[in-house]
């Protein structure tokens, strides 16, 4: 499962377990309703190995239901024994059931899975996590003196209304350069986010395909087009998000 994929898991629910299955029961009829095609429903019972995530905890025991993909013999897959990682929501009212936050959410356990996911809960509740992004604020373009040379920022709208900003510098003879900035500040001494981490699935997955025309609104023809291609500039070396469902 690929960093944005897991982000938006871990993102979703209030708890991240690693889980032993003790007994799994097929699903039928009424129970199985609105099962999608080559999936099968299962009632789980399980332990819990250890918990990665989850304010005021939760019981050693828990159940929950799960639809998961049948096996390439087109059979129901032996849940039993199995070594999992959960992320889900309690049920209210109902200590010890767990609902997954996606038929995705049931993951089989590797340490790899288990050490990334680790990951990206610890830096994004540590106190220099990048905010959440909700959209492009503004824009502006200003060239430079010669040929070839200008700026670009690009102001970003997050939810909790912190500071992000693009920076876009280009000068003759050289590869353009551009920086992100958490802070009023513009940073000269940033750089750009390394994949598969938070600040870069912050941006590579949330940003728009082209900056829209209210960003722009007062920019001159020749800026706003040169700020496109800066905006451009930053979603190419961003690549892109990887996410193969839909955010949560």
């Amino acid at each position: 499962m690929g960093y944005a994929d897991l982000a938006d898991l871990a993102f979703a629910g209030q708890v991240a377990a690693i889980v032993t299955v003790r007994d799994a029961v097929r699903l039928k009829d009424a129970d199985a309703a609105g099962v999608a095609p080559g999936f099968v429903r299962f009632y789980v019972e399980g332990d819990v190995n250890a918990l990665i995530a989850g304010k005021g905890g939760i019981p050693a025991s828990i159940s929950w239901i799960a639809d998961v993909p049948m096996t390439s013999a087109n059979r129901p897959p032996k849940l039993k024994k199995a070594k999992l990682i959960l992320l889900a929501r309690p049920v209210a009212g109902k200590p010890g059931v767990l609902q997954l936050v996606s038929k995705s959410a049931q993951l089989p356990w590797t340490p790899d899975t288990e050490q990334r996911l680790r990951a990206i809960l610890s830096e994004a509740n540590g106190p220099s996590a990048p905010p959440v992004v909700t959209g492009v604020g503004h824009a502006f373009h200003v060239a430079g003196s010669i040929p070839g040379e200008g700026e670009t920022q690009i102001f970003l709208k997050t939810a909790d209304n912190r500071p992000v900003s693009l920076n876009i510098q280009r000068h003759p003879g050289e590869d353009p350069r551009w920086t992100v900035s958490l802070g009023e500040i513009v940073d000269d001494a940033a750089a750009a986010p390394q994949k598969d981490t938070l600040l870069w699935y912050r941006l590579a997955c949330a940003l728009p395909a082209s900056l829209p025309a209210d960003a722009l609104a007062d920019q001159q023809p020749d800026d706003a087009q040169a700020a496109q291609a800066d905006y451009k500039l930053v979603l190419d070396g961003l690549g892109p998000c990887g996410r193969t469902a839909p955010a949560n």
